[in-house]
């Protein structure tokens, strides 16, 4: 896993909700930005491929931007916004398995189409009787 902290900049605001007067005075909300094109710690590939898998979330100048306000103090929500970050990275990386096309078995084929009459059963039924 790799830790991106280093090259993360951050910036506090104040956060919104709870905590009565002190919320006024005091900064926790914490932005955290990091540009990913000029990051030393990931090849072509790897970069064009976060730029991919993370298009949503990086914006116009190329940085990835995550915000935390959920704690009260300023060094928790700094450090949830490393983690965001941290494991944002790991999920673009990580390759996902290539599906292996399977057939379906004689029985589970039958068991659909015996559900499939009984339900066509059931419905014809509803339905009212002719007048010859």
């Amino acid at each position: 896993m790799s830790d991106v902290r280093k090259e993360i900049r951050f910036k506090t605001a104040r956060s919104g909700g709870k905590g009565g007067q002190h919320v006024n005075k005091v900064e926790t909300m914490v932005e955290g930005y990091w540009h990913i094109e000029s990051s030393k710690m990931f090849d072509e590939y790897q970069k064009k491929r976060i730029v991919i898998k993370l298009a949503n979330k990086i914006n116009t100048e190329g940085y990835l931007f995550v915000r935390s306000q959920t704690y009260r103090s300023q060094l928790e929500n700094k450090n949830a916004v490393i983690k965001k970050i941290n494991n944002f990275i790991t999920n673009a990386l990580t390759e996902a398995k290539k599906r292996k096309a399977t057939t379906p078995t004689k029985t589970s084929k039958e068991k659909r189409l015996t559900e499939k009459k009984s339900i066509a059963e059931k419905k014809s039924n509803r339905k009212r009787p002719l007048m010859d």
